[in-house]
């Protein structure tokens, strides 16, 4: 054995061995109306102090620099200052002196002289004073018990000042989004908390604080939830889908399934929806399969067509709104529809199953299929759909008798400032003149990014740089010219081209609320304005 020890001796001499870990023991308690009485000069160098202000208030200098401390604040430092306290203060509290063996000292961010932290929990005050009166009575205290009081205060007060360093309203949008990333493999509070850069413990009550859920719930049900998604647009098997989500087999989905929703998986892929829609293009698409949402959002032009009662009826306000919220929970749902909005989407986790369908991404031809499969109306959006190809096919024998070859054509709706185009992902009838009825947009906004962008803003004054020999105007001729920018632009061409004009042909369609649709119902409407307007 002593050879062994030797050898390690010898083996070790002339390094150090690495040691991450810092042990923090106080080597000095003492009430603070005694900090003041060192001697004639109240003003002292310290290293690695920590105050407690348990009762007044007062203003101190710390490095020359004047703040006023009260009941309830913290003052610390790992380094020398300078700190000033006037010799007839009004403050009660604990000041410890600590010192740090092995490793560095780490910074109980943001507790430091520049930031007191105020708010102090009550809990931390009242260990402060317990050593104070353990350090004041060496006779009665057992082994290692200073040790203990003090390491248990720090570990407190680190906890606490957690609340002080980053708000969680900067950390759990970043850590929700981590897990929505990563929510089928094994998380751990504790990874998360890493993540965030607090103690599991502070984690565990602000996420459940924001998310109104322990860490364990939101996984489980967000797992549930991809569940869901998945059953409402063509699932796997229970056991592949187990998989996915982040469960080892498919009777323990199953049972979480049940747990979370009521029923189970193949319950829920059987029974008829009840849906929310929150956007009106999918509420027209729902109309359309005679499906009629529990909640929905309405256009004007489809409350012109049916007036919708108002215990039906959201408003298209975003989802921020606590009353939207409530109303949606009430309302107690099987999917949600919306388009792709990330953050609406982790707030109505706990209502439904949030099916996003991805902006400008899909056409309405698409986004009908979709919302078919979710509502399990296949056979229904296909027939609709042959019937809506059909009239495209009558109205295409009508052009090619009236006009012939289709040239090009815009569709502009105008603002207040500027006049707007669009491409058939964006709608407002470009989806039909330029995938149903065979028309071509202007070179000039093609070689602009219009395709890429869906839409371009137009200035008035510019309208002519992009001629087309069908020009479209949602809105009416006296809207158009009661726009003076517009007035000697429209005037000189209704029938024939002329040099100062932007094109050929101007229709004035006077629908703006209904081409503001991008779905079945809008879709089919447009398609009859459109040819109507063509050849009359």
């Amino acid at each position: 054995m002593k050879r062994v020890t030797q050898n390690m001796q010898t083996r070790n001499a002339g390094r150090s061995l690495p040691n991450p870990h810092s042990f923090y023991i106080p080597v000095r308690v003492m009430a603070l109306d005694q900090a003041s009485f060192n001697g004639d000069n109240p003003t002292q160098p310290f290293t690695s102090f920590l105050v407690v202000i348990t009762r007044g208030s007062e203003v101190i200098e710390l490095d020359g620099e004047r703040i006023r401390l009260s009941g309830g604040h913290i003052l610390y430092s790992d380094s020398s200052v300078d700190i000033t306290l006037p010799r007839s203060h009004k403050l009660q509290g604990v000041w410890i002196e600590y010192a740090a063996i092995s490793g560095n000292i780490r910074t109980f961010s943001p507790l430091n002289h520049r930031q007191p932290v105020r708010s102090c929990p009550s809990h931390v005050s009242t260990l402060a004073v317990q050593l104070l009166s353990d350090w004041n009575q060496p006779e009665q205290r057992k082994p290692f018990a200073l040790q203990a009081l003090f390491t248990e205060l720090l570990s407190e007060l680190y906890d606490s000042s957690a609340e002080y360093a980053e708000p969680p309203s900067q950390w759990i949008d970043r850590i929700l989004q981590y897990i929505e990333s990563h929510y089928n493999e094994d998380l751990t509070r504790e990874q998360a908390a890493g993540l965030a850069g607090i103690t599991p413990e502070h984690f565990s009550r602000s996420f459940r604080k924001f998310t109104g859920q322990t860490f364990n719930q939101y996984i489980t049900l967000l797992r549930i939830r991809k569940a869901q998604q998945r059953i409402l647009t063509g699932a796997p098997n229970l056991s592949t889908l187990a998989l996915e989500v982040g469960y080892s087999e498919g009777t323990y989905l199953s049972r979480k399934f049940k747990q979370v929703v009521g029923i189970s998986p193949s319950s829920y892929h059987r029974k008829s929806k009840s849906v929310v829609s929150l956007n009106f293009n999918h509420t027209a698409s729902l109309h359309a399969l005679e499906v009629v949402p529990r909640l929905g959002v309405y256009s004007a032009w489809m409350e012109s067509l049916q007036p919708v009662p108002s215990r039906k009826k959201l408003l298209d306000e975003g989802i921020s709104s606590s009353g939207l919220y409530e109303r949606l929970s009430s309302a107690r749902p099987d999917v949600i529809i919306s388009y792709s909005l990330p953050d609406k989407s982790k707030q109505l986790l706990s209502v439904a199953p949030v099916i996003e369908i991805p902006f400008m991404q899909m056409d309405w031809r698409e986004q009908f299929r979709l919302i078919a499969e979710v509502t399990g109306r296949q056979p229904q959006a296909e027939a609709w759909l042959s019937l809506y190809d059909w009239h495209c096919h009558q109205a295409n024998q009508m052009l090619d008798r009236r006009i012939g070859d289709r040239g090009t054509a815009i569709v502009l709706e105008l603002g207040t400032e500027a006049a707007y185009c669009f491409s058939s992902s964006y709608g407002r009838g470009a989806q039909i003149l330029y995938h149903d009825l065979g028309f071509r947009p202007p070179l000039g906004l093609v070689a602009e990014g219009l395709l890429e962008k869906g839409y371009l803003e137009i200035a008035f004054h510019n309208i002519a740089r992009y001629p087309a020999d069908h020009i479209f105007i949602t809105s009416s001729r006296e809207a158009a010219e009661a726009l003076e920018p517009l007035q000697s632009l429209l005037h000189p061409v209704h029938q024939h081209h002329t040099d100062d004009s932007p094109g050929g042909r101007i229709y004035f369609l006077n629908q703006p609320c209904m081409f503001y649709g991008f779905d079945p119902l809008s879709s089919e409407a447009q398609l009859k304005v459109l040819v109507q307007a063509l050849t009359s």
